[in-house]
């Protein structure tokens, strides 16, 4: 099965991965990497990162837990 790995929208980044809840609501600029620990209840927490290049598209976001 194929993944798709570029989203025209933030959201649609965030729902490939089923973590727009984790997102804070910080737009991202062209060509910008946020990355944020999301607060899961959990010692450490759940890092969150996303990518837009020049062209305004976003990367599927990396994440994982911390613990």
């Amino acid at each position: 099965m194929h993944k798709q790995n570029k989203f025209s929208t933030l959201s649609d980044a965030l729902e490939s991965e089923n973590i727009s809840h984790m997102w804070d609501g910080r737009p991202l600029s062209y060509d910008q990497t946020i990355g944020l620990t999301y607060a899961d209840g959990t010692k450490y927490g759940h890092y969150v990162s996303v990518y837009r290049d020049e062209r305004g598209l976003y990367e599927r976001p990396i994440h994982y837990s911390r613990n």
